[in-house]
C-alpha cells in the first residue's frame, strides 16, 4: 500500500511541475504583447503616405489597439529631422537615405517598414516638355540628398539624360516656381502632383512606373528595443487605416483630410486612384542596397551599413 502511495505522490508532483512549466511561457508571451500608456510621438509629412496614420488616429484604430499615438505634422523633411535630433519624436515617415544619414551622424533610427508612395516628375506648363527625353540638360527643382534626388538620378540613368539641380527647399515655393515657369521641372508626391497637373503641368514619369520604393517608416532604435508591443500595435492600426482607404470612398474621410491641411485635390486623386493601398511591408534588400550605395557615393555617409543592421521588420503583421 505504501508503495502505491509513493508512486501516486510522485505522479502528483510531476503534474504540478508540468503545470508550472507550461504556465510560465504563457505569462511571458502576455507581457511581451502589452502596450504602454506612454505616448508614441510620430512625425508626418503632407503626403498620401501619412493618410493611413491619420485615419488610424481619427477613426480610433490606435485606441482599439491600445496604443497612444501623438501625430506631429511637418511641412519639410529638414524640420522633421531637427525634431528627431532633439528627441521630440519617436518615429517618422522618411526614406532609406535619411535613416542612413542619421545613423552615420549619431542618431540611431531603425527602418521598420515601407510606406505607400508615388513621386511624379512634372514639367512646367509652358516648357513644351512632354517627354522625359526632352528634359536632357534642363533644370529639375528638388531637395538634394533626399529621396527626390535618388529618384531623379534613377530616371535620368534609365533614359540616358543629364539634368541640373535647382534647389528650392520650400514645398510651396517649388510648387509656385513650376507653375510660373521659373524652373523646367520638379518632383512631387501627392497631392501636389495632381494639383500641378490640373494647373497645366505635364507628368513625365513616376517612381511607381520605374519600380522605385525608398520611402520608410522608422523609429528610434531605443524605442524599437523597449517598446516592441507599442510599435506592433501601431502597425495593426496602420493596416486598419489602409483597409479603410480601400473600402471607402475618399469623400467619406475628406473632412479629416481638410483638418490636416490636405487640399480638395487629394480627395479627387484618391477617388480616381485605381490601385489599392498596401499594408505595411518590408523594404526590399535590393532597394536598400541600391540606395545605400547611392548615399555613400553622394558622401552623405562615411561607412557602409548593412540591411540587417538598419532594419527590423519583426513588428509587422
Amino acid at each position: 500500500m505504501k508503495k502505491w502511495l509513493g508512486i501516486l505522490m510522485l505522479l502528483l508532483v510531476g503534474v504540478v511541475v508540468v503545470g508550472c512549466s507550461n504556465s510560465e511561457p504563457e505569462k511571458v508571451a502576455e507581457t511581451k504583447t502589452e502596450t504602454t500608456n506612454k505616448p508614441l510621438r510620430f512625425g508626418t509629412l503632407p503626403a498620401e503616405s501619412a493618410i493611413p496614420i491619420i485615419l488610424a488616429k481619427e477613426k480610433g484604430f490606435f485606441e482599439e489597439e491600445k496604443v497612444n499615438v501623438e501625430i506631429t505634422p511637418f511641412n519639410a523633411p529638414n524640420d522633421r529631422n531637427v525634431a528627431a535630433q532633439a528627441g521630440k519624436i519617436d518615429g517618422m515617415i522618411g526614406d532609406v537615405m535619411t535613416a542612413l544619414s542619421m545613423r552615420d551622424g549619431g542618431m540611431d533610427f531603425t527602418i521598420t517598414s515601407d510606406i505607400n508612395e508615388d513621386f511624379k516628375l512634372l514639367s512646367s506648363p509652358d516648357s513644351g516638355i512632354t517627354d522625359i527625353k526632352q528634359l536632357d540638360g534642363k533644370e529639375v527643382s528638388l531637395v538634394p540628398k533626399f529621396l527626390l534626388e535618388y529618384i531623379m538620378d534613377e530616371m535620368a540613368a534609365e533614359n540616358d539624360i543629364s539634368y541640373k539641380i535647382v534647389q528650392i527647399p520650400s514645398i510651396s515655393a517649388r510648387y509656385e516656381a513650376l507653375l510660373n515657369n521659373q524652373v523646367d521641372s520638379v518632383i512631387f508626391t501627392e497631392p501636389q502632383a495632381t494639383l500641378l497637373e490640373k494647373n497645366g503641368a505635364h507628368v513625365l514619369g513616376s517612381s511607381a512606373e520605374y519600380g522605385i520604393k525608398g520611402g520608410t517608416i522608422s523609429f528610434a532604435s531605443d524605442v524599437v528595443k523597449s517598446r516592441e508591443a507599442d510599435i506592433s500595435a501601431f502597425y495593426r492600426a496602420y493596416n486598419k487605416g489602409v483597409a479603410y482607404m480601400n473600402e471607402h470612398d475618399a469623400a467619406d474621410y475628406a473632412d479629416i483630410l481638410k483638418t490636416y491641411k490636405f487640399p480638395d485635390a487629394m480627395t479627387s486623386y484618391l477617388e480616381n486612384k485605381e490601385e489599392d493601398y498596401t499594408k505595411a511591408q518590408k523594404v526590399s534588400k535590393k532597394q536598400f542596397d541600391s540606395i545605400e550605395k547611392w548615399t555613400k557615393e553622394k558622401e552623405m555617409i562615411q561607412k557602409d551599413y548593412s540591411y540587417d543592421e538598419m532594419t527590423d521588420f519583426s513588428m509587422l503583421d
